[in-house]
């Protein structure tokens, strides 16, 4: 009996921590609870929930499934564990966790409205739409959750229209939700509705003025507005409130590269790796301001990183990212690294010129000259009016020796843009090795008619 009442009294003071925010105290108490009495389901739960309000969801989702074993008919606990499993990127068993909610209580709205966000996670847009509707016919439903769930699901498909019909919903059932005003505000952005972003921003910064998701989103859309000034403060305003934010650093490192201020973007770009080494978008913008300032062994180092973080995970990898890293190689001198790149690039977008092309390049400077004019061409059958392919094939043909084909090429592209400096300057060489044919054969031909004087001038003696 004073073991149970031990027990207690530890859980009665883990309350009481939990709800003064001592999350550690909280933790410590119900773990001396449970040793003592293992087979309470509800302290197993709240022990989850202690461990999921320190952001440690993988401890969190155990102490869950611990609760669920011990009595598995109880809907709050397979709501947590679908919740938990949304934070640990894992939609499928989430769905799988909602679903058992709905068996043990067929009223409960929340399944299917967080069944929304799991489907959509999966781009099983269909299905998250049908959830919706279910949804929203059932009583007592979190209306507001549910619209702001669909919401999400339609900006993922960019139907904005109706994603901010849904947020609009979402903000009038509940205006106290947060970030809707913010989310509301990227819908208005993707339409360009720059200005109309700007003020939701704003909006959704007065309910909540340290959100520094929403400085951050703020600050980017700032720059799209070429609003450079108000941007930086928006970076540094997410300084103060946490001075490692990776991602601040790297935005007033984009700033001062954007302002010509490039040694103050290495720096910073420098200072983001320090506190984040897996910022692949970091290392890749130090390694192009590095090869442009002539460091190319510091940019090649940086570079490798990144290559073998491709040939480990590709998919990691957005078609912008293969474009940049692939540009980026070639700036640093690493050709056939950047055929690598961009091979894979291309095998996803066969249909793109400018990918096409700047394979092409590659090719040309790993001094493939074949494999270069090949690409070129490809580039030139989706976009017949690609000049710097034009410019690049004729390139390569001068290489081969094959100057009558060249200047076709020229002749095509002037047509196109005579005002091209790059084209003026290939046909200028190609007058010259013309021209210096011309003098050349008739060297030639005046030598024949010299050697032939002489020898009627010989007979004639």
């Amino acid at each position: 009996m004073n073991d149970w009442f031990e027990a207690e009294e530890h859980v009665e003071r883990a309350r009481q921590h939990f709800e003064a925010n001592r999350w550690t105290e909280a933790e410590a108490e119900l773990r001396d609870a449970i040793s003592i009495d293992p087979y309470r389901s509800e302290w197993h739960f709240n022990l989850g929930l202690t461990l999921e309000a320190t952001g440690r969801d993988a401890e969190a989702q155990r102490s869950f499934r611990a609760a669920y074993d011990l009595d598995s008919t109880n809907d709050s606990t397979l709501l947590a564990l679908g919740l938990n499993a949304l934070r640990l990127d894992d939609p499928a068993s989430a769905i799988r966790w909602f679903e058992e909610a709905e068996r043990v209580r067929p009223e409960c709205p929340d399944s299917y409205v967080h069944r929304i966000e799991a489907y959509a996670r999966l781009n099983d847009h269909e299905q998250a739409e049908v959830m919706f509707y279910m949804a929203i016919q059932m009583s007592d439903v979190d209306e507001a959750c549910a619209y702001l769930n669909m919401a999400e699901s339609l900006l993922d498909r960019n139907e904005c229209d109706r994603a901010i019909w849904c947020l609009r919903t979402a903000a009038k059932a509940d205006p106290t939700l947060q970030r809707v005003h913010a989310r509301l505000a990227e819908a208005h952005a993707t339409l360009g509705r720059l200005d109309r972003a700007r003020q939701l921003y704003l909006r959704e910064l007065r309910n909540n003025p340290g959100d520094i998701e929403t400085l951050l989103d703020l600050g980017c859309l700032l720059v799209e507005m070429n609003r450079l000034g108000e941007a930086g403060e928006k970076f540094r305003r997410v300084l103060e409130l946490e001075t490692d934010n990776a991602d601040a650093h790297f935005y007033l490192g984009d700033l001062a590269e954007r302002q010509g201020q490039r040694d103050s973007a290495i720096a910073s770009h420098r200072l983001v790796l320090r506190l984040d080494p897996q910022h692949s978008a970091a290392r890749r913008r130090l390694a192009g301001l590095l090869a442009r300032r002539g460091d190319l062994l510091d940019a090649q180092r940086l570079l490798q990183r990144e290559l073998r973080l491709l040939d480990h995970d590709a998919v990691a990898f957005t078609d912008a990212d293969l474009e940049e890293f692939g540009s980026l190689l070639l700036d640093a001198q690493l050709p056939d690294d950047a055929i690598r790149a961009l091979t894979i690039l291309i095998d996803r977008r066969p249909d793109s010129a400018r990918a096409l092309h700047t394979l092409a390049v590659a090719c040309l400077c790993a001094g493939d000259l074949k494999q270069g004019r090949k690409w070129c061409h490809a580039a030139l059958r989706i976009d017949p009016e690609c000049v710097p392919a034009m410019h690049n094939l004729a390139l390569a043909l001068m290489r081969e020796g094959k100057w009558v084909k060249a200047r076709r090429w020229v002749r095509r592209a002037r047509r196109i843009d005579a005002d091209d400096p790059s084209l003026r300057r290939l046909r200028a060489k190609i007058w010259l090795h013309g021209a210096g044919q011309t003098l050349r054969a008739i060297r030639g031909w005046f030598g024949l008619l010299w050697r032939r004087a002489l020898v009627v001038t010989r007979r004639a003696g």
